[in-house]
């Protein structure tokens, strides 16, 4: 137990920091429906173990701007390489976001709020160690 609080908590705040504050507001921003609005053209499916992502380019509509070797977040469930959709650039650094909606920002979210309770909790643990440490200390008279 004694492992976990001192090592586990700080990594898990550490990992919840670093996989969601930087998308945090690009996802909220998507689910709001604000941002660049554009098309996604998928050139291929990169798969892991665990999940599939569409890599591909994204081009404004306005022609303004475009990005290239990037995700697709919550693509629909039918979704194809070589097919197009619709997509918001929020400024997130490794994709867009589907416009039919999704649950990243959920994602996201969660990941974040977990690692600042993880923060509190391993602050609570500290405190309490050093409050131990003085007390044990016997006082001179």
């Amino acid at each position: 137990m004694k492992f976990f609080l001192w090592v586990g908590l700080p990594v898990i705040a550490t990992m919840g920091f670093m996989f969601g504050v930087f998308d945090l507001v690009p996802a909220w921003q998507a689910h709001n429906g604000s941002g660049a609005t554009g098309t996604f053209t998928a050139e291929r499916e990169d798969c892991s173990r665990r999940s599939c992502n569409f890599v591909g380019s994204w081009a404004a509509t306005d022609g303004s701007s475009s990005r290239t070797d990037i995700i697709l977040y919550d693509e629909p469930d039918a979704f194809t390489t070589g097919r197009t959709i619709e997509a918001l650039d929020t400024g997130a650094r490794n994709g867009v976001f589907a416009t039919t909606g999704g649950s990243t920002y959920l994602l996201v979210t969660a990941f974040v709020v977990g690692g600042i309770a993880a923060l509190i909790g391993w602050v609570f643990v500290i405190r309490n160690a050093f409050r131990r440490r003085g007390a044990a200390v016997p006082v001179a008279a």
